[in-house]
């Protein structure tokens, strides 16, 4: 499985580091690519370190601007001209996705993943990866959208919060043996 993640290229405290080197390994162990932002440094050079050592594949995806940051010896990078191309090629080469912590960027790929799935224009499963409780306010936002009339779907249709690599890889393998 080509599994996209999109986290933060910032360097961040160990309370997410070893948990996102962790889920790292499970994706390189099961077999599966990363497929990401390129970019070789933060949480993404953890996320691609970990696929590496652990065998899988690592399927970069840079920008122009950001293209001296790209990861040398990745399997495959492309490097697109701004975020918006990125973002759809991301999406197009993944066959799941995993939202890990983040900034403004993170997010923007989080909604614009949501909302895309939202409207049928994919069918991948999506998991907010809730290290550390990082997304415990956004997933109360999602509730109260749901529950006050504003998503056309079921949350649970929509996204799944998991609270370690674990349980988001597990989710991921389930359903794409469920054909999702």
């Amino acid at each position: 499985m080509n599994i996209c993640v999109f986290c933060s290229a910032a360097d961040l405290d160990d309370r997410y580091v070893t948990p996102a080197r962790q889920f790292a390994t499970l994706i390189g162990k099961g077999g599966h690519a990363l497929v990401w932002g390129g970019s070789d440094t933060g949480l993404m050079k953890v996320m691609a370190d970990g696929v590496q050592e652990a065998g899988g594949k690592l399927i970069g995806v840079s920008v122009e601007f950001l293209a001296h940051k790209a990861r040398a010896g990745a399997d495959e990078m492309v490097v697109t001209k701004d975020l918006a191309e990125r973002k759809a090629q991301l999406l197009a080469r993944a066959d799941a996705v995993v939202v890990m912590v983040g900034g403004t960027g993170t997010l923007d790929e989080a909604t614009e993943i949501l909302e895309l799935r939202k409207h049928g224009m994919h069918r991948k499963p999506v998991v907010l990866l809730n290290t550390a409780g990082f997304y415990d306010g956004l997933k109360e936002q999602l509730r109260r959208m749901e529950v006050e009339g504003f998503l056309p779907l079921p949350l649970t249709d929509l996204v799944f919060f998991a609270d370690d690599g674990a349980a988001a890889l597990a989710y991921l393998e389930e359903r794409a043996g469920a054909g999702a």
